[in-house]
C-alpha cells in the first residue's frame, strides 16, 4: 500500500478528488466507462464537492454505494443524502448514473440480492469496480464491515447486511467485490484514527480494514491520522 500524508483534511480531500479524476480519465480511455464506489464521512463530502468542480468525463461515469444505513429517504444519517448534496447537486450527473442501495425495502435480504444484480448489470459478471473509496473507523471498521459481525465472513455474495452497529443496521459491499476492485482509495483524517492507520498499514487482519486487499491501494491521510505510523511501507509522499 502506498501512503500520501497531507497537513489537513482539506488537502486530503483535494488530493482524493484529483486521484479520482485521473482514474476516471484512465478508465474511460481504456474501457469507455468509469465505475466508482463511494463511502461516507465528513472529509469525503468535501472530496465529492471538489470532484464536482473538476474536469472529468461525467457522462461515462457510474456511481455506486459502498454501504448505507437502513434509514428513511432523505435522513441526515444516510450516505445517499450527502452524495446528492455534495456531488449530484454540483456536477452534471443524471440521477440514473447514481445507483442507491435499496435500504428502504421491506425485504432487506432481497434488496441486497437486487443490488448485487444491479452491480452485475453495470460491471459484468463477477463485477469489477474501477475505484472503491473507503474510510477507516476508530475501531478498525471500513465500509460497514464492522468488528465481530457475521458480515465479515460473507464469501458468496458481493452485497450483504450487517447487524445493528451504532444504532443502525446497514447494507454493505463485502470483501470479495472490494478485493476485485482495480483500485482502492483510502481517505482517512483525524487523530482518533491514528492507531488504526498504523494497523492498516501493517495489514493487521484482526481489524476489518486490514483484511482488504492492499496491493492496489493508496492511502491519503492527514498528519494527525498518520501520527503513529512508523514509515516502513513503500511509496510514501509527505506534503
Amino acid at each position: 500500500m502506498n501512503i500520501e500524508i497531507y497537513p489537513n483534511s482539506g488537502s486530503v480531500a483535494e488530493r482524493a478528488a484529483s486521484v479520482i479524476a485521473d482514474c476516471a480519465w484512465d478508465a474511460i480511455a481504456e474501457r469507455g466507462l468509469f465505475i466508482m464506489a463511494v463511502s461516507g464521512g465528513h472529509t469525503p463530502w468535501t472530496m465529492l464537492r471538489r470532484l464536482a468542480a473538476a474536469l472529468v468525463p461525467w457522462r461515462a461515469m457510474q456511481i455506486i454505494q459502498v454501504d448505507e444505513r437502513v434509514a428513511p429517504a432523505g435522513h441526515a444519517e444516510r450516505n445517499l443524502t450527502h452524495i446528492y448534496e455534495s456531488l449530484l447537486a454540483n456536477a452534471p450527473l443524471s440521477s440514473d448514473q447514481l445507483h442507491a442501495m435499496p435500504v428502504e425495502s421491506p425485504d432487506l435480504e432481497a434488496a441486497a440480492r437486487a443490488y448485487a444484480a444491479t452491480l452485475r448489470m453495470i460491471a459484468g459478471e463477477g463485477p469489477v469496480i474501477d475505484l472503491v473509496h473507503l474510510g477507516l473507523g476508530p475501531d478498525g471498521h471500513t465500509a460497514s464491515l464492522v468488528p465481530g459481525d457475521p458480515v465479515l465472513d460473507v464469501e458468496d455474495a458481493d452485497v450483504a447486511l450487517s447487524g445493528p452497529y451504532q444504532d443502525w443496521r446497514r447494507m454493505t459491499l463485502t470483501y470479495p467485490i472490494l478485493d476485485r476492485a482495480r483500485r482502492i482509495l483510502w481517505v482517512v483524517t483525524g487523530g482518533e484514527k491514528a492507531a488504526m492507520v498504523k494497523r492498516l498499514l501493517n495489514s493487521d487482519r484482526q481489524i476489518p480494514a486490514g483484511r482488504v486487499r492492499s496491493d492496489r491501494a493508496l492511502l491519503l491521510a492527514d498528519s494527525a491520522a498518520a501520527a503513529q505510523w512508523a514509515g516502513k511501507t513503500g511509496g510514501v509522499i509527505c506534503v
